[in-house]
């Protein structure tokens, strides 16, 4: 076993606890299997209705027994019906889930009654076929505004069922059968020692447009062998969502599935709420997968060339600075300077400004990585070489001070490029 640091996103769990545990991630992670009692499959079911029948779109996912789930779902008025259904799953029973039925190539949104129709014999199916006596959940990504194709997702439920099994490659096929336009699966697992144990927290996830917080046009499910409640695998959750898919923008667009997903079957017997120690690392692996899959959604976003690392500090609140990493992450003409290597530090600067916090330009200073490009309102046009190389990287950071006060945001952002606008012209 390979580990490797913490990803530049994440910050290392300081706990005041005596001797916190140390969680790392592993350097080559091989899915949701990483975590044992876990089953997988995926088929192709040709959902996408252009007879690529080869391509993989539907997985199955199965404890070995029913396991307490927590999930986070997108803020979107216009929820897709399996979120409307997994919301509805959870509140009455995420102390008993039966597994989780994904789809990929059709979103399963506004599509009114028959949609939430579809949805619910997918869940039925998926449990029956796999044999369990607690509920599924479904989850779907895809284009909006069209129905399933009925037929051949239930031909390939009966298939994915017969198919479930640990086996490495099974993990993998269903970490790529839920991407869209995605161009590489993205996995992320988390190790540490407890006692004699090694737990587990291990995740997959797709996504690489409609990407913008809160969180994006992506699906997140993350196992575990620790045993919690449903109350505080949802809050370990919601916290390191906080952390990671809420801090990333592609595109500015809010997406209609938008679903994380938290299983854990207990296998391991150790209980997070019995070790303050242990429930620090808990969190901490949770926050770290998460994050490490949304650097890897960001980094793969539709077209993207640049990935870059935003950081706001010194505003009067947390809201301010949120307000003001939005405004400039989001910027269309902040992103296509980005695309085209050009440190147009005024673009960062006319962006803070319509954030309308009660930014003082006297007071704003920008970095290019650690150059200065503004410093206490004054251009520092000598530094324009050094600004132009680090913004021809793949990778560089930004920090933005409005030296107002204590509070900060970081979020991840990228470029806009022509070829975003040509593959996004249609679908």
């Amino acid at each position: 076993m390979v580990l490797k640091k913490p990803p530049a996103f994440a910050e290392s769990y300081r706990g005041i606890m005596q001797a916190p545990i140390t969680v790392q991630l592993i350097e080559s992670p091989g899915g949701l299997a990483d975590c044992p009692g876990f089953k997988l499959s995926a088929v192709a079911c040709d959902i996408r209705q252009t007879e690529d029948t080869e391509r993989l779109d539907l997985a199955l996912l199965a404890p070995e027994e029913p396991c307490k789930a927590a999930g986070v779902f997108t803020q979107n008025d216009l929820c897709a019906a399996p979120v409307v259904h997994g919301r509805e799953v959870l509140n009455k029973s995420a102390d008993k889930i039966g597994g989780c039925i994904i789809n990929s190539g059709n979103a399963n949104a506004a599509t009114g009654a028959q949609g939430m129709e579809n949805n619910a014999q997918m869940a039925a199916l998926a449990q029956s076929e796999a044999q369990s006596d607690a509920p599924f959940l479904v989850c779907s990504t895809g284009r909006i505004g069209r129905q399933l194709p009925m037929a051949p997702i239930q031909s390939g439920i009966a298939r994915a069922a017969a198919k479930l099994n640990a086996d490495p490659q099974a993990s993998l096929d269903a970490a790529d059968a839920i991407l869209t336009s995605d161009t590489r699966r993205k996995l992320a697992t988390a190790h540490f020692q407890y006692g004699e144990q090694t737990l587990t927290v291990a995740g997959m996830a797709k996504g690489a447009g409609m990407i913008e917080p809160n969180m994006a046009t992506m699906l997140a499910f993350l196992t575990t062998d620790i045993d919690a409640s449903p109350t505080t695998l949802h809050n370990v959750l919601k916290d390191a969502c906080d952390q990671s898919f809420n801090c990333i923008t592609v595109d500015g667009d809010m997406s209609t599935n938008d679903t994380v997903l938290l299983l854990a079957n207990g296998k391991s017997q150790a209980c997070a709420e019995s070790d303050p120690a242990l429930l620090a690392a808990f969190k901490e692996a949770v926050r770290l997968v998460c994050q490490d899959l949304a650097e890897k959604i960001v980094g793969d976003g539709e077209k993207v060339t640049k990935l870059v690392e935003l950081q706001v500090v010194g505003c009067k609140s947390d809201e301010d600075a949120e307000k003001v990493a939005r405004a400039v992450g989001n910027s269309l003409l902040v992103k296509t300077s980005w695309y085209g290597s050009d440190p147009n530090w005024g673009r960062l600067a006319d962006a803070a400004g319509y954030a309308r916090v009660g930014l003082d330009p006297a007071c704003l200073d920008i970095h290019y990585d650690d150059v200065p490009a503004l410093i206490a309102g004054s251009p520092q046009d000598e530094k324009l070489p050094l600004w132009k190389s680090i913004v021809s990287k793949d990778r560089f950071r930004i920090k933005i001070n409005l030296n107002q006060g204590d509070a900060t945001h970081r979020i991840l952002a990228s470029d806009l490029s022509e070829a975003y606008v040509d593959f996004n012209k249609s679908e």
